[in-house]
């Protein structure tokens, strides 16, 4: 019985992240919008619907189908806002800063290493 609620877990991430990304390839199939602005568009997203608090009953569910996608990263830093903004006005706006410290710390240090693991070069058409 546990395989299952482990499968049923599995199956809500990959619907609710699956669907965040479709949403996405619809945005960039059908507007003029670059990348950035699109990536821009989905974190203020994660924060507008985390301070509507209607992104956390959707983490509950999916999980990491809906914490890893960019939308994710504003809920992170707007739950940390929020927890912070309990404590003060420093802590409000150094919150959101703490609450996504180790992730972006890994990416910078993973990328680091990775750059002197591989040479980079230009793509050529």
């Amino acid at each position: 019985m546990e395989y299952l609620n482990i499968a049923f877990m599995f199956i809500k991430a990959f619907a609710v992240g699956g669907l965040i990304c479709a949403i996405a390839q619809v945005v960039i199939n059908f507007t003029e919008l670059t990348a950035g602005k699109i990536l821009v568009l989905f974190m203020l997203a994660g924060i507008t619907l985390t301070a509507l608090g209607l992104y956390q009953p959707l983490v509950e569910f999916a999980g990491a189908g809906a914490t890893v996608p960019i939308s994710g990263f504003g809920y992170l830093l707007a739950n940390g806002a929020m927890r912070g903004a309990q404590e003060g006005l420093y802590q409000a706006l150094t919150g959101a800063l703490a609450a996504a410290s180790a992730g972006v710390s890994a990416a910078v240090i993973f990328s680091f290493i990775m750059a002197l693991i591989f040479k980079s070069h230009t793509k050529h058409n």
